[in-house]
């Protein structure tokens, strides 16, 4: 037979960017603890709808595990207390019966928020249109083997490019970082034979526009990496220094 749990929800409720939020209280009985987070939230909209009530907005799309939109903060911790996964991973068997939960949007200057859990994360997509990309000629594909790549080398650049630009990393940083995002985003080109036409510049420009987006300064607390659903080492934003004071000597 199916368990079920009784919940208490205490959701962060926001008209707009520049209205003045607040949290709701909700309850919910018959949570099956076989559904996932993102679903008990579907319960609970499909319960105020038929209220006659606005539903909550938040974000979610592949609800894979791969697309990183549903960014929410759960008792205080970016995608929810369990490490590794992202919220629409996170199952409600991890929760108790009658257990109160707290639902928040992440919070940045960076990331302002649209509605209710839903923010803005564009500035991750301007950061990677300032230098995430490699040039290449127009042509039938290489082969292969012609560009000789170490397994480790490889492995690493692989990890990097894991990162699925969801935000939990600047949603744990006390000043809103986003070096471990850019970071990942410069390893996996730097660390490859493809990325190095526009490895210098690439640092220059990423770290450039993400200072101009509001993003705060890395005081390597280590709470990105602690919170990071694809477990993004700290590492990078050691390789990601070194490419930046690389690129800046050579000016």
């Amino acid at each position: 037979m199916e368990n079920t749990i009784s919940v208490n929800l205490k959701i962060w409720r926001q008209r707009g960017p520049k209205e003045k939020g607040q949290f709701v209280n909700y309850h919910l009985d018959n949570v099956s603890t076989g559904s996932s987070f993102l679903e008990m939230l579907d319960m609970l909209n499909q319960q105020l709808v038929e209220k006659g009530e606005e539903p909550v907005v938040f974000d979610s799309d592949c609800r894979e595990g791969i697309c990183g939109m549903c960014s929410l903060y759960i008792n205080g911790h970016p995608h929810g207390p369990v490490q590794g996964i992202t919220t629409c991973q996170l199952h409600m068997r991890k929760f108790n019966d009658g257990d109160t939960i707290t639902i928040e949007p992440w919070r940045s200057a960076a990331f302002p928020v649209i509605r209710d859990l839903m923010v803005d994360r564009n500035a991750f997509d301007k950061i990677q249109q300032a230098g995430g990309y490699v040039s290449f000629n127009c042509g039938g594909a290489q082969d292969a083997n012609s560009l000789p790549i170490s397994k480790e080398v490889a492995d690493v650049a692989m990890d990097s490019a894991t990162c699925i630009g969801c935000g939990a990393c600047v949603a744990a940083c006390k000043n809103g970082s986003a070096m471990l995002f850019v970071s990942a985003k410069v390893s996996q080109f730097a660390l490859l034979p493809q990325g190095q036409v526009e490895r210098k510049r690439r640092a220059r420009a990423m770290v450039r526009k993400m200072d101009e987006l509001g993003f705060g300064n890395c005081t390597n607390t280590g709470a990105c990496a602690a919170e990071c659903p694809k477990n993004i080492p700290l590492s990078n934003i050691a390789r990601l220094n070194r490419e930046y004071i690389a690129a800046k000597c050579s000016e």
